[in-house]
């Protein structure tokens, strides 16, 4: 976790690594200096501004999460696309057709003759498909597969920074929720002694 001393910026980023522009959450060490320094006016307005820092966290956890959900279901796609291509590589000096079930629907198969070939068509996304020879569909394919997993790594590690900056900045406001309270508490004792 980051720290503070009691001067400088609120908005102030430790420098490190950079998680896809994630702010890194700077621990609130000490309080009284924190909320002495300017645009700390109120308790308020700060926890108002830690709270919305969260809400931002938030969604970008939303975000990084969908991006890995859809990581995750591709990534098994094509490995498997991969062991169709090995499979037809291994066929392709046959002459034997090759009998197979291709998928319609969901849950809907259709059988088809397959004639020994060197080329394929790989949907590339947007309606788009291309033929390619097996040779260059299964480099692209293998690129597609490292790139994919090398990105899942930095999803989750960009998430687990996220989950150290949800703590840092719930313990912040539990800090300068507490200290607002001992403050209300001390000025209203100091009231009913005068």
């Amino acid at each position: 976790m980051a720290t503070t001393s009691g001067s400088g910026d609120s908005n102030a980023v430790v420098s490190g690594r950079k998680h896809l522009g994630i702010p890194q959450a700077v621990f609130v060490e000490d309080v009284i200096a924190f909320m002495k320094q300017p645009g700390n006016e109120t308790a308020d307005l700060v926890l108002r501004r830690l709270d919305e820092q969260y809400q931002k966290y938030k969604f970008m956890e939303l975000n990084l999460s969908q991006k890995k959900r859809r990581l995750k279901s591709q990534i098994p796609e094509i490995k498997q696309t991969l062991e169709i291509l090995k499979h037809m590589q291994k066929k392709k000096d046959s002459t034997n057709p090759m009998e197979t079930l291709f998928l319609l629907a969901d849950n809907l198969y259709a059988k088809a003759s397959i004639t020994p070939t060197d080329k394929v068509c790989l949907w590339l996304g947007a309606n788009v498909m291309l033929e390619y020879d097996i040779d260059e569909a299964r480099a692209l394919l293998e690129k597609n597969l490292t790139t994919a997993t090398r990105n899942l790594e930095g999803l989750e590690e960009d998430l687990d920074f996220l989950r150290d900056q949800f703590t840092t900045t719930e313990v912040n406001m539990a800090r300068v929720y507490n200290w607002d309270v001992k403050r209300r508490s001390s000025e209203a004792a100091s009231k009913s002694t005068a």
